[in-house]
This record gives C-alpha cells, structure tokens and sequence, in this order.
C-alpha cells in the first residue's frame, strides 16, 4: 500500500487469494490498519473467476465480510454469488464501504445488447459500482465497452470497466475519457493481476492518466506488433511539455479498415500506421 501511494495511485487493491498461508483473523487486522497511506479495495477472487482461492464460498464471505467491518473502503464480489453474498451480510454492510459487483469474460466481448443486458444484472444486485472486464479477439471489441462507459456515465452509474490483452490495452488507458470509474494498474511489470495490464507508474508518467477526460483528443501508433514502439513515450512527453490535451496509445490492430471504420470520431484525432519489413520501420501518418 505504501509503494503504491508513493507512485501516486488512489487506492491499493488487496488481492487475498494471491496470499501464501493466509488466514484471514490473523492477517486483515494487519492489512487493513489504520491510519492507512491509500484506501483499500478488497478482493479474494475465486478459481472459477480467474483467481486463485479454492475453496468453499462461506469462509471467502467471511474474510469480506470482517475486511468491511476493519474499514475496507472498498469490496469486490463476483455477480455469479453476489446474491448469495449480500444475503449472507444480512445488512451488515457498513455505510463507508462501497461493494463491487464484478464479472469476467476470459473468452470474448460480447455484443453491445448482452453487455447492455449484464449491466442491468449486475445493477440488480444493489452494487455501488459495477465491474465489467471482457477479452478483446480484436481492438474494435474495445470500442462496445466505450459506448457502455458512456451509457453510464450518461445514467451516472459508477462502472469498471476493461478489456483484457494486448488489443484492449487501450480501454486501460481510455477508461476515464469515457467515464470509468477506476482503472488498474501492477506495482511493477511482471506482477499484473490480469493479462496486459499496465504498471502504475506507466500510467502516470508514461500516458499521464490524470490528465485524460473527456475533451483529450486520442492519437496512436497502429501496427502488429506493435507493443515495442517508444512512441507513446516521446509523444506522451511531447503534449505534456506544451500543454496539449491529448494522449498518445499504441493500437494493436488485425484488420485496418475495420479499425479506422470503427475509431471514426473526432475524439481519435491521428494515427501513425506502423509498418515492418525486414527489420526496416516504415511510417505512414493519417488523420481519421
């Protein structure tokens, strides 16, 4: 928790499942002492969710359970048991903690309608902030879970919400131009809690997260690969240095067309087309 406030994250998650020998009266008191440099979000991901906690759902509920009642800020929990969840809480939750209610799709992204459909499954539980992560197969999947962003923020419906992999890298980056509530990011790289997911201090001082809103015009070097590029780096250093409001992104993109016929808006204001022939980099610059 420390090292994160020191790189100049909002709050730490706390991922249990990912504790050797943990024993959850023995070592949340510890955890979650006060005073406490960020707040904490709590999470103790089952197997079957893609985390790493086997057993039963009962002492899983029981270890959120006294994570709130020590002042967790913040709890996630699963929408396939949230049900089940709240109704073991007995509405004993406290009033200073927010519950997420999340789901992950390891496999795709789903339509726009489905999406839309599991939004209104995860509000039905009575969640304070919704979680959606999704795969992308393709970058264009990405742009579904910006139109749902969107929605909610229309409706003001606090929501996470990520595409995983290389080719959702963007929507990390993007989410809070389209109204995400949070975005995550590892201590460092080679520890991430999902595929692709970027550090924290490449976040701030690379894409220079804090800046980005609503009004950041979008620009980005597309290729694959393209993951190798220190574009973003030079670019991303560029606009901060004479104020400009926009962010540079690296996409990683299969089918051209369908890319530029999907980032068609005025928010995706540029794109350097990254080609590799033999080891020689070629560089074709478009405007959408």
């Amino acid at each position: 928790v420390a090292a994160a406030a020191a790189l100049g994250a909002d709050l730490a998650e706390l991922r249990l499942d990912r504790l050797a020998g943990f024993a959850p009266r023995r070592d949340l008191p510890a955890l979650l002492a006060k005073p406490r440099t960020l707040p904490a979000l709590v999470t103790y991901r089952p197997k079957w969710e893609g985390g790493e906690y086997e057993g039963d759902d009962e002492p899983r509920f029981e270890a959120l359970q006294l994570a709130m009642e020590l002042g967790a800020e913040y709890v996630d929990i699963e929408l396939k048991v949230a049900d089940k969840f709240i109704k073991f809480m007995s509405g004993k939750k406290p009033e200073n903690c927010k519950l997420i209610v999340s789901s992950h799709n390891y496999d795709n992204t789903p339509s726009a309608e489905e999406l839309a459909s599991l939004l209104a499954q995860i509000q039905a539980t009575g969640a304070d902030i919704v979680k959606i992560a999704t795969t992308a197969t393709e970058i264009v999947d990405v742009s579904r879970m910006f139109q749902i962003l969107v929605h909610c923020q229309e409706k003001q419906v606090p929501i996470i919400g990520l595409v995983m992999n290389d080719r959702g890298f963007i929507s990390r980056v993007l989410c809070p131009k389209f109204g995400g509530y949070l975005t995550f990011g590892s201590l460092e790289k080679g520890k991430e809690s999902a595929p692709s997911q970027p550090t924290a201090a490449d976040l701030i001082n690379v894409y220079n997260i804090r800046q980005i809103g609503p009004d950041t015009k979008v620009f980005g070097i597309i290729g694959n690969p393209v993951g190798h590029s220190k574009s973003p780096i030079l670019h991303n250093e560029a606009f901060r240095s004479v104020g400009l409001n926009a962010v540079y992104v690296p996409f990683l993109v299969d089918d051209l067309a369908k890319f530029l016929s999907t980032y068609s808006s005025p928010d995706f204001a540029g794109f350097r087309y990254l080609i590799l022939v033999s080891h020689i980099t070629y560089s074709i610059s478009t405007r959408s």
